[in-house]
């Protein structure tokens, strides 16, 4: 299981946990596992959101490998510019 933190406007569809477990191998693995867990993220995560594992934005995209022991947030998109 790969916990995930989420930012505090993403909580109303997760009952107001900040942090779930997901199963996933993969940073794709890790997004779908958490529309399945919780539909109301589908259209936030379908967006754009940018995800960080162990403290780096992942940038490889979704089969970016995640550990179980990985720390993951799940964070607004960031804009470049």
């Amino acid at each position: 299981m790969v916990e995930v933190n989420l930012w505090s406007g993403l909580r109303k569809f997760t009952d107001g946990a900040e942090v779930v477990e997901v199963e996933a191998k993969t940073v794709g693995q890790v997004l779908d596992a958490l529309v399945a867990a919780h539909p109301g993220l589908g259209p936030v995560i379908e967006a754009g959101v940018s995800v960080a594992v162990d403290g780096e934005v992942v940038t490889g995209g979704r089969q970016t490998p995640v550990q179980p022991d990985s720390e993951v947030f799940l964070m607004q998109q960031i804009k470049g510019g």
